[in-house]
């Protein structure tokens, strides 16, 4: 595994290294001694699987508040993804910018996420599968969400909008009072 920290500072962008042979390929997605090493020292606690149909389609941007805010490894298997997070911790000094990478079938990469972030994804093939490992449970109360087009953000998506939740397009834009996330 390869571990390039992005722009955001905690955020990597994970390499797999596939062992290939005649019959196929292998490769491992988790080393508890290799994340370590780059200081991810949290159990993943729950695994989740979406399938998104559409190309175009958008999901996100999310994220729990403290005391259950989540470090995320987002891992495409099928398809091909644009992935973004954006900065809310606040004492962060990249507080509100976002990072986005395309994640797929194909290259096998990672995203790893830490606490503090909002995440979201836009499809760029359709029937795209996403596998996410979570170092905290869903806590529906701790739910917190920005909009996708936020003007503030500025995320530069590459697809028009083609699917979106009515939840998630009407997610809160960030306001001037809103300093960040502690955690």
């Amino acid at each position: 595994m390869i571990f390039t920290e992005t722009p955001l500072s905690g955020a990597y962008l994970v390499a797999l290294s596939p062992h290939s042979d005649d019959r196929g390929w292998f490769v491992r997605t988790y080393d508890k001694a290799a994340f370590a090493q780059m200081g991810h020292m949290a159990d993943w606690v729950q695994m989740n699987h979406s399938l998104t149909r559409q190309v175009g389609a958008i999901r996100g941007m999310h994220f729990q508040h403290p005391p259950h805010a989540e470090i995320k490894l987002v891992r495409c298997i099928a398809g091909k993804v644009f992935d973004v997070i954006v900065d809310l911790r606040a004492s962060s000094p990249t507080f509100g910018q976002w990072f986005g990478a395309e994640l797929s079938a194909t290259n096998q990469a990672a995203l790893y996420v830490p606490k503090g972030f909002a995440h979201g994804f836009q499809t760029l093939t359709s029937d795209c599968q996403l596998i996410y490992c979570h170092s905290e449970y869903y806590a529906p109360e701790h739910e917190g969400a920005i909009r996708f087009n936020d003007p503030k953000i500025g995320i530069d998506w590459p697809l028009p909008v083609t699917d979106i939740s009515a939840r998630d397009a009407n997610h809160p834009l960030l306001i001037p009072s809103f300093t960040g996330l502690l955690v």
